[in-house]
């Protein structure tokens, strides 16, 4: 084959791929969310003007061409698989897998992010706790990058316990971190496996001065879990199996979420939530801002309140059997400053129990 038609035929080829994908894209329908991504896509920027003009005209039209891109999740697939395998890199973006594990690389340790979490926890307890004489604690749950982190950029873990328990004086420390190993967190999401953190629950709860039995029926849910770095890395791998713990406790405990500004009672587990878009939405109602679990059954008038993230909504219904009443708190979702027209604080204990995510990333604090 002489390099004229050699050249002519990778022309045509080009040509034709490049109008082909060109034509998908005008004529095929926008979606308007990613599955795999679990975020809303961008749509076709407003033409205008002024758009124009100011240059947010194609600004708006990069970010839309690079979401509804043609063949998107496959081109992902394909630039992962080539970055973290043909070309030997750590990370894709912060992304990476290890030990059959996909997670995220945390780093650097930001202290004007731990001073923000400081503060908002500060004013807490000086509005709401500490005329009323409540018991306060603090828990940090570190991220799975501090069991891969190994060989890649990773925070001072140490550090950033230290610097936080310097900074909350006020709390009494837990440490759990003895209690957890790679094992305990699903191998395709940020979060840790409820059937696993059992010894954690208990850890919190004798030093709170509680006991539990921790005798449960684990469940399996029917369908698999895809975790959020599945979708984000982009890599084929085997799906997880998410497990849920119920007890004659928990099967009859009342919980209710107040995230409408109403009260409305929900099922510890949401299996409508377990078959959508995030199955860990499941737990104890997912991300809503004010949610309380009352046990009819206990031996005990003991409350508590927990400040918590989202590691939180599968943890804290372990506690239930120690409390006739837990409220939980999520302060990325409510005002702080709100929370006395919505909790009655009357001495209860206080757990705040938050990530190292979170800490170290503190700005949707509220």
């Amino acid at each position: 084959m002489n390099d004229k038609l050699k050249n002519g035929l990778v022309l045509g080829t080009m040509t034709a791929l490049l109008a082909g994908l060109s034509l998908w894209c005008w004529i095929g329908k926008d979606p308007d969310f990613s599955e795999s991504e679990r975020r809303v896509l961008a749509k076709f920027p407003k033409l205008s003007a002024e758009t124009l003009i100011s240059g947010k005209f194609m600004t708006d039209f990069e970010t839309y061409a690079m979401d509804q891109f043609p063949l998107r999740d496959s081109f992902r697939t394909l630039q992962s698989a080539a970055k973290l395998g043909a070309f030997a890199q750590l990370d894709n973006n912060g992304l990476y897998t290890k030990d059959g594990y996909l997670a995220k690389m945390e780093y650097p340790m930001q202290e004007t992010m731990l001073d923000n979490a400081a503060a908002k926890f500060q004013f807490l307890y000086d509005t709401y706790m500490k005329e009323q004489g409540s018991q306060v604690y603090f828990s940090i749950i570190p991220d799975k990058h501090y069991f891969l982190g190994e060989g890649r950029l990773a925070m001072d873990y140490d550090k950033l316990v230290a610097s936080m328990r310097e900074k909350t004086e006020y709390m009494q420390y837990i440490d759990i971190f003895p209690c957890l190993e790679l094992e305990d967190y699903y191998r395709t999401d940020t979060h840790w496996r409820q059937e696993r953190i059992g010894d954690v629950a208990d850890t919190l709860a004798n030093a709170m001065g509680v006991t539990l039995s921790g005798n449960y029926t684990q469940n399996t849910l029917d369908h698999p879990f895809y975790g959020v770095y599945y979708g984000q890395l982009a890599l084929p791998v085997k799906p997880d199996t998410l497990y849920y713990l119920t007890s004659d406790t928990l099967n009859s405990c009342v919980v209710t979420s107040y995230n409408t500004g109403l009260p409305v009672e929900k099922p510890l587990y949401d299996m409508e939530a377990a078959a959508g878009r995030d199955p860990y939405e499941m737990f104890l109602c997912g991300s809503d801002a004010l949610v309380t679990i009352e046990n009819p059954n206990a031996q005990t008038d003991k409350e508590l309140i927990v400040f918590r993230d989202s590691f939180g909504s599968s943890l804290v219904p372990l506690l239930a059997e120690g409390y006739a009443k837990i409220t939980v708190v999520d302060i990325r979702y409510v005002q702080s400053a709100m929370l006395g027209n919505l909790v009655e604080f009357k001495g209860q204990d206080v757990l705040f129990l938050y990530s190292t995510l979170v800490l170290n990333n503190s700005m949707g604090l509220r």
